[in-house]
């Protein structure tokens, strides 16, 4: 299958723009291939290795400058390019963008600002346990050029891709899947329409026989999606036992995804079929992972998964780290981790799935997202202690008391400075018997290397370095 690369590169000048994880990858496997007549490294920062061959390293703050000294240009996810793509006369590729135009057939595209890591190891996770030949690439932190060789005509490719992954592409995966839309990211992209414009990159070059799933809450403009939309809806309540019927609710019917959570066993419904989620057999907890599982229900049952073998292979699934994690009790107070929380919603999710949050912890970098829904939310909540904590922190104190008079129980709102005073402060106002949640709202960067980091040290000034 790496042969399938050859026409891209095949004695071109190569440059690889950024040498993190996935620049890395690319050199590897040009490397390897050995038919470019050259292959050079761009970053902003100075070699920190050694690399293999004559390669040449181009870093500095003008490290962009050269772009047009090469043939072809594999730029890395989160480059800034200093000019409009259309203004360089190199070609200018990523990984992700050759990877999928080679093997779009075989590959299930997922992206969304909330949820797709879980959606995707979730889907990889229930093909394998059924015997399908399946492989997990990705932002999930495995670059694709990495298991090329491991491909398959059989293979089925589970693929998370991140805005910056979709950005520039102009091909998009036989199954495209769209989770949701949230403000994100807009310290790069300035504005929420260039934003969902990257994200639409998903199914925007699809063909009239390939997929598109799409939560309702993001669809796509009338007419704009060339291939073969399922809409996927959620509802609070559940429906009538018939599984003929579903909602008419924004054009829903059999062929679409609902999933319904009401007072009685969370289920799904689609293709006229109706899956009841065993939600007392499984480790993913919440309306909004129950949302997440219809979505991988409609992907399994479209590659000819039966319903047994999805609920078996849901039960095993374990969900991933620092995504509303539990992660111990210390002096009677239960520690939850939900450090993957960059946006409000993800925040009010955690507090709705979590009935005895007496503290919540919140705040981290500020990239000027609005804030307003998530005020609203913790002024009806009964969270009787709200940390307030770095920019974010600071700066929703300041406008739930500039802005919003009627902010309800004012005196719940502590700041605190940084991630170990909110904890420190924590343990002191946490009941015996409830729970302390970390949910920021709020991105870790600049802080923390990333929210696992961000995570990692919450659990360690929790619970001392230990989980029970």
């Amino acid at each position: 299958m790496i042969e399938k690369i050859e026409p891209w590169v095949k004695g071109k000048k190569v440059l690889i723009l950024g040498f993190g994880r996935e620049g890395k990858s690319t050199f590897r496997l040009l490397k390897k291939l050995g038919i470019c007549e050259k292959i050079d490294i761009a970053d902003i920062a100075s070699p920190k290795e050694s690399v293999d061959g004559d390669a040449l390293w181009i870093s500095g703050p003008d490290y962009q400058k050269c772009l047009d000294n090469y043939d072809v240009v594999f730029k890395s996810p989160g480059i800034v390019l200093e000019r409009p793509i259309g203004e360089y006369r190199c070609q200018i590729l990523s990984q992700t963008e050759v990877f999928v135009s080679c093997f779009r057939d075989q590959i299930i595209g997922i992206t969304g600002t909330k949820g797709k890591s879980t959606v995707t190891t979730l889907v990889y996770h229930l093909l394998k346990e059924s015997g399908m030949d399946a492989l997990l690439v990705g932002n999930i932190g495995i670059p694709a050029f990495d298991h090329i060789e491991e491909i398959t005509p059989d293979t089925r490719i589970v693929f998370e891709l991140s805005c910056h992954q979709l950005e520039y592409m102009t091909v998009s995966p036989h199954i495209g899947v769209l989770l949701n839309l949230h403000e994100e990211h807009l310290d790069h992209y300035g504005t929420m329409e260039k934003y969902v414009a990257a994200k639409y990159h998903i199914f925007s070059s699809q063909r009239p026989e390939d997929i598109f799933i799409c939560s309702t809450q993001c669809l796509p403009p009338e007419g704009s999606c060339p291939s073969r939309l399922i809409k996927a809806s959620f509802l609070e309540e559940n429906m009538e036992e018939d599984t003929s019927c579903c909602s008419t609710e924004k054009g829903l019917d059999a062929k679409d995804i609902q999933v319904e959570c009401g007072n009685g066993q969370p289920a799904i419904r689609f293709g006229g079929s109706l899956f009841r989620i065993p939600s007392s057999e499984i480790r993913l907890m919440g309306s909004h992972n129950y949302f997440d599982i219809g979505i991988a229900y409609g992907i399994c049952r479209l590659l000819g998964m039966t319903d047994e073998a999805f609920a078996e292979g849901l039960k095993t699934y374990v969900p991933l780290p620092h995504r509303l994690q539990y992660l111990g009790e210390r002096e009677g107070i239960r520690y939850y981790d939900d450090s993957i929380s960059t946006i409000c919603d993800t925040t009010i999710q955690a507090l709705h799935t979590l009935k005895d949050v007496d503290t919540v912890l919140i705040g981290g970098m500020d990239r000027g997202i609005d804030y307003g829904e998530l005020i609203e939310f913790l002024s009806e909540s009964p969270v009787p202690h709200i940390i307030l904590m770095e920019a974010t922190g600071k700066r929703i104190y300041q406008e739930i008391h500039r802005c919003y008079p009627d902010f309800k129980g004012r005196a719940r709102l502590i700041l605190s400075e940084h991630l170990e005073d909110a904890v420190r402060r924590a343990k002191q106002l946490t009941r015996p018997g409830r729970s302390c949640l970390l949910s920021p709202a709020a991105a870790s960067y600049g802080i923390f290397k990333n929210f696992e980091e961000r995570g990692d040290a919450f659990a360690r000034l929790a619970l001392g370095g230990s989980k029970k």
